[in-house]
């Protein structure tokens, strides 16, 4: 049973209806910016206009983070840093009975090297454009959900933090840690992932780590003394069909072997090479158990004459699993959608995001607050522009029922750290 809308929420709802030109038309110009992953200064260009929306409209209190550089194996096997762009963090009422922690990430998949850097609509309803759906149109959202809220007479019982972290395409290297600290001091989340085609939310989720062997060899002439030589992709190709091992052993777990790289010519035993590879878990204990297996792979080429093996990496990310707290969480939030009449459900999926970061430090959160829209990561990457309004009523229904009714009762004895 839905609860009662309060007639206190149907100007906001209103207000929201004549909103849609203006993040229209801020989207169009976010969008032109690009910022992929590996483009700090882009990413920071977004940032900087983000947190001017914030300042500007909400009257938060605005903080710029630097990250330190993402350490990372490249593919000739030598550790290197990576610069990320800046973490900012906006923050009202932190004194509050109800913190609630909103989450979006400022990059996206697109390099500055990549062809996909401009907007184009396909239809009147339909913005075709880099970022526009994962995620710049779901930060609009947020910050007008947020902006709707301000407006509510309640609105005082809510705190709020806002992260937009530079980094969560490539796993949160540097913003992690920031997870970690806000997660104790909230009583739930809301992440701006794009929700999934069909307007659904993502429910539990899949873990994920990113692997990397480096495997040494010894060169030699592929014609008069071969046998001198030690292959290290040969070495390679039987790590990887140890590797396919693991794969489907455990209900849930997938690996795949994604990047390799080694030698240099056809007449030179290779003495270097480099496999990438991902590997997805459902169940949380199965990370110790691939981590073994993994190490076992290490140590099987590092027996064999002449050859040595590194492995470096982790599992960035560990499983979203629905707790009584996410399922109250979530029906709260579906009883609200049936004000707008949406019917939402929510579905395992085996894509992982910060929500995943959050989960795995007790926060209770819904990750795919976002616009609808499809084929993300690809240049066919599109939005539903009547989605903008949608899913700003939406979050400002879920935060006014937090703000009028409280908490429900397994958020409510959360403890939180002030």
């Amino acid at each position: 049973m839905k609860p009662e809308l309060h007639e206190s929420a149907k100007p906001m709802l209103y207000w929201l209806d004549q909103h849609r030109t203006w993040m229209e038309d801020r989207l169009l110009e976010l969008v032109s910016i690009n910022s992929g992953s590996h483009n700090p200064v882009g990413i920071d260009r977004v940032g900087e206009y983000f947190a001017a929306l914030f300042a500007d409209r909400l009257e938060a209190a605005v903080d710029k983070f630097s990250l330190d550089p993402w350490q990372r194996i490249d593919m000739q096997g030598q550790m290197v840093e990576q610069a990320l762009g800046s973490l900012w963090r906006i923050r009202k009422r932190p004194d509050a009975p109800i913190q609630v922690l909103l989450s979006g990430h400022l990059d996206t998949v697109f390099g500055a090297e990549s062809g996909f850097q401009k907007s184009t609509y396909q239809d009147k309803n339909t913005l075709n454009g880099p970022g526009a759906a994962d995620m710049k149109g779901g930060i609009l959202v947020m910050l007008s959900a947020l902006e709707a809220l301000e407006q509510h007479p309640d609105h005082y019982n809510v705190g709020w933090t806002v992260l937009l972290n530079p980094d969560e395409e490539v796993g949160s290297p540097g913003s992690a840690g920031w997870f970690a600290r806000e997660a104790p001091r909230h009583h739930l989340g809301m992440l701006y992932e794009p929700a999934l085609p069909d307007g659904s939310l993502a429910g539990s989720r899949k873990g994920s780590g990113n692997f990397t062997l480096s495997i040494g060899g010894r060169s030699a002439h592929a014609g008069r003394n071969p046998e001198e030589g030690r292959n290290a992709i040969s070495a390679a190709a039987h790590a990887i069909t140890l590797l396919e091992r693991i794969n489907g052993a455990r209900e849930g777990l997938t690996l795949n072997t994604g990047i390799i790289a080694g030698g240099t010519t056809t007449n030179q035993v290779p003495d270097s090479c480099v496999v990438k590879f991902n590997v997805r878990i459902r169940d949380p204990e199965d990370a110790d158990w691939c981590l073994t297996q993994l190490e076992n792979i290490q140590l099987t080429i590092n027996q064999t004459e002449g050859f040595n093996a590194s492995l470096h990496g982790s599992f960035g990310r560990m499983p979203k699993v629905l707790d009584d707290a996410h399922i109250k969480l979530y029906s709260l939030l579906k009883a609200c959608g049936q004000h707008l009449q949406l019917d939402l459900n929510w579905h395992p999926t085996g894509g992982c995001c910060d929500g995943n970061n959050l989960s795995s430090h007790g926060l209770p959160n819904i990750d795919t607050l976002g616009v609808r829209g499809g084929l993300i990561h690809s240049p066919g990457e599109f939005i539903c522009l009547d989605s903008l309004t949608e899913r700003a009523k939406l979050s400002t229904l879920l935060l006014i029922a937090l703000a009028h009714d409280g908490l429900p009762d397994s958020l409510a004895k959360r403890e939180v750290q002030r």
